[in-house]
């Protein structure tokens, strides 16, 4: 089930939202350091991390899902947000380079169909990253976050999941370490916490950050096999006839009761 795109909103308006925003984003753009003259694709609700994108990319496009909602993105700019029919997306085949999938792999109802519109739009080079709740972390356990909402994802079961649709797992991530909470010394303690996470508690942080590249599969040549000629004896009768007077049977050529098969 789709969260409201408000209640997405106002997550990312809060202290904890921030926090979050500034973890994940920094783990996007240690995976794609450079995007200059790519196209980037975010679906769901990835504006919070779309920002920083803009003015290297050569486009940057929100899609955000019919079920979810849609909010004019970015605030101070023309709007590059579009509603969508997740299983149908209003984008020419191979036109994206780079696909951002936030809070929406957890949400949708039917993934299959989801990730194989994601396959068609992306381009032969393409690139995807997956960020997803994950099962092991304190983040889907509660609700006041969006990540506690949804099917969360172990990492084992995400890349199966992306290998199945037709996707090939390069990288595995994870971030926000620090617990779901309102307090302020935690807030402020999250870069620490970050670094000493992802040394001694990777299993257990809030999100599973997967990076993944478009499978393509050559055709394998057809090998045309030789016939060959085989004679298969048959079951001889009981009484033979003996050969007419005369005549003399011709060893080149297959005797009575055997058939002659094509291979």
């Amino acid at each position: 089930m789709w969260i409201d795109v408000v209640d997405l909103r106002d997550f990312y308006a809060n202290d904890l939202g921030r926090i979050t925003r500034r973890m994940i984003r920094r783990k996007l753009r240690s995976i794609w350091p450079e995007v200059s003259g790519k196209s980037v694709l975010g679906l769901g609700y990835a504006v919070p991390y779309l920002q920083s994108f803009q003015g290297e990319a050569t486009r940057v496009i929100s899609a955000m899902p019919a079920g979810q909602g849609i909010l004019h993105w970015p605030d101070d700019g023309k709007n590059l947000t579009a509603l969508v029919d997740e299983f149908e997306l209003p984008l020419a085949d191979l036109s994206m380079d780079r696909v951002v999938l936030v809070h929406a792999l957890e949400c949708a109802e039917q993934i299959r169909p989801l990730m194989r519109e994601i396959w068609r739009v992306m381009s032969e080079s393409g690139r995807l990253i997956v960020v997803v709740p994950n099962r092991r972390g304190l983040w889907a356990r509660f609700e006041r976050t969006p990540f506690g909402h949804g099917l969360p994802y172990s990492s084992g079961q995400l890349s199966k999941l992306l290998r199945d649709t037709m996707f090939t797992p390069v990288e595995t991530h994870r971030a926000l370490y620090i617990p779901p909470t309102r307090s302020r010394m935690m807030h402020s303690a999250a870069p620490a916490l970050e670094t000493l996470g992802s040394r001694a508690f990777s299993a257990f942080a809030g999100v599973i950050v997967m990076e993944a590249v478009k499978q393509i599969y050559a055709g394998q040549p057809t090998i045309e096999r030789k016939q060959k000629r085989r004679v298969i004896a048959m079951p001889q009768r009981s009484q033979r006839t003996p050969p007419a007077k005369g005549l003399t049977r011709n060893c080149n050529r297959p005797i009575a009761g055997q058939v002659i098969l094509k291979i």
